[in-house]
């Protein structure tokens, strides 16, 4: 395959990480991006002129252009981009304070957003191009405690299956990654928590009950994956990584068209005449 040129945020650890440090192994370049470069410096001793660190906070959109351009003017064009910044708000619905609540609609959303339309003229102009934006198994569920990230990962699949549709006759493909439970820190040091209303308890415990039982994946193994995705043709709009998602799909997708059609004949009756 052809050499790429790959612009990844959140590159500092988990997917993001094991992304760039497979693109490189293979001999692309990588312009790997996180809000501090400081545990980056082993991919630049490594790989040297095949990487260019760049600090980027996702949230600041000026920030986001600059970095776009800083990394097509360094390796001369950008052929794959990975929206991989973001993080897990835990809490209730009734507990989320309105500065987290933007927070992370900031960076799991927004961020995406700006890098999207920073690179968006340059993909055009070459009429080449691969968005991959990191969704979720939660962009199509949403489950308690997590509300706002499932707003947040929901919103980018909207506007992510929108531009498909404005862009795909330009040469420019995306594609949603949809991870189910992996074992990155996601969950851990790089998750906020809201303060706890104490009358959610139970229904707090009884989640963690269900959510310990997740089989978690080894984020080392998407990365051939990812690798595929980026060289074919016409990749898809969509795709799950781990085994678990496709099940829960079907069973919620199942769901809802039940309820559609248990509640036609009011739908129909909202038609009028």
């Amino acid at each position: 395959m052809e050499q790429k040129v790959w612009f990844i945020t959140g590159s500092s650890k988990g997917f993001g990480n094991e992304w760039a440090k497979a693109a490189l192994q293979r001999g692309d370049k990588v312009v790997a991006t996180a809000r501090t470069i400081d545990n980056l410096k082993d991919l630049q001793a490594a790989y040297k002129e095949n990487v260019l660190l760049l600090p980027l906070d996702v949230t600041q959109r000026e920030a986001c252009f600059n970095a776009i351009d800083k990394a097509h003017q360094h390796f001369g064009r950008i052929d794959v981009v990975v929206n991989n910044a973001g993080y897990g708000l835990f809490g209730m619905v009734e507990e989320i304070s309105e500065a987290e609540a933007r927070a992370q609609m900031e960076t799991n959303f927004f961020g995406a957003l700006w890098v999207t339309q920073a690179v968006l003229p340059i993909m055009r102009k070459q009429q080449s191009g691969h968005i991959m934006q990191v969704s979720s198994i939660g962009g199509i569920i949403a489950n308690i405690s997590l509300g706002l990230y499932h707003a947040s990962k929901w919103a980018l699949e909207a506007f992510s299956e929108s531009l498909s549709k404005e862009v795909g006759g330009m040469g420019i493909h995306v594609t949603i990654i949809e991870p189910g439970g992996y074992k990155t820190d996601w969950g851990g040091s790089s998750a906020v928590h809201t303060s706890a209303n104490a009358d959610y308890s139970k229904v707090r415990e009884e989640h963690a009950k269900v959510r310990g039982l997740f089989k978690l994946g080894d984020p080392a193994a998407t990365a051939d994956v990812i690798m595929k995705i980026a060289d074919l043709a016409n990749p898809p709009l969509r795709i799950f990584l781990g085994e678990q998602s496709l099940k829960w799909a079907k069973d919620l997708y199942q769901a809802r068209i039940e309820t559609w059609e248990q509640w036609q004949h009011l739908s129909l009756q909202a038609q009028g005449k």
